[in-house]
């Protein structure tokens, strides 16, 4: 679940001040709720369908986070009021679960925040509901690689704005845009720690990255202009031109080496995706 920036300064939003470097003892405990996450997300993938209806991917959703073990770390955040946030093509981020029927063709973005074991795993993708056209599939694949190359430059020594430019100069150079209202942000005992992770380079947010920390990388990308608007529901973020957007996100840890996506599913081999 991504941060917004204007509520850090407007609304006094709840975020945790200073880096959280996690120990090894920590690290266990929030692979293990990183895990839970990453399996919750693959099966509301292979749950979704045209016909269904965002309530009930939502419900579902709630089912199998509790099946697992653990809590829905949205539910009651702020006043949230869904287990996950389900963004359907125009919709950006933070869409809630209702009434919105899926159809052949749909994008939708699944974001999963899982409380476990005291920890908590953040993660996102955009499905295609039961397939979609060329120019969506792109835009797909465009922001999931974003988000590697934003991972990739996830080591210690680099700053964030070097995850910031990674991203940015490749899905700009794509001929897409990414959102500036909203960024990524560390995670851990809550939803939101230090530092902010923008998806463009921002010289306020620049922190040096270290060993231990953990962070929720997360490209969000329109396919037309970057401009968002939140809907009359106080919670639903659209694209201003109507056109679509999609969302993908990782829980990372900065190692010695090379970054480790906590949140990569069991059933792939590879941890790092990178070109």
């Amino acid at each position: 679940m991504d941060f917004s920036r204007k509520a850090v300064c407007a609304d006094g939003f709840d975020f945790v001040a200073g880096i959280k470097i996690k120990t090894a003892d920590e690290l266990k405990l929030m692979r293990s709720s990183c895990a839970v996450a990453a399996v919750v997300l693959e099966e509301i993938g292979a749950f979704i369908r045209p016909g269904l209806t965002t309530m009930q991917v939502d419900e579902f959703a709630a089912e199998q986070i509790k099946r697992h073990g653990g809590k829905s770390a949205f539910l009651g955040y702020r006043k949230y009021p869904r287990h996950v946030c389900l963004s359907v093509n125009e919709e950006v981020v933070h869409g809630l679960g209702g009434g919105r029927e899926l159809h052949f063709g749909d994008i939708i973005s699944v974001d999963v925040g899982v409380s476990y074991r005291g920890f908590i795993g953040d993660n996102a993708r955009t499905f295609a509901v039961g397939g979609c056209g060329v120019a969506a599939q792109r835009l797909l694949d465009v922001t999931e690689q974003a988000l590697y190359l934003g991972i990739a430059a996830a080591r210690p020594e680099n700053r964030v704005t070097d995850i910031s430019r990674a991203v940015q100069d490749f899905v700009e150079g794509n001929g897409f845009s990414v959102v500036r209202e909203f960024v990524g942000h560390g995670v851990g005992r809550v939803m939101h720690e230090e530092p902010q992770v923008p998806n463009f380079v921002d010289r306020k947010m620049n922190d040096r990255l270290h060993t231990g920390m953990t962070i929720a990388i997360e490209p969000m990308v329109n396919a037309g202009q970057p401009g968002v608007k939140i809907l009359k529901d106080g919670w639903t973020v659209v694209t201003q031109d109507g056109s679509l957007s999609a969302h993908f996100e990782h829980t990372v840890l900065v190692t010695d080496g090379e970054p480790e996506i906590l949140t990569w599913p069991a059933a792939k081999l590879s941890k790092l995706k990178v070109a």
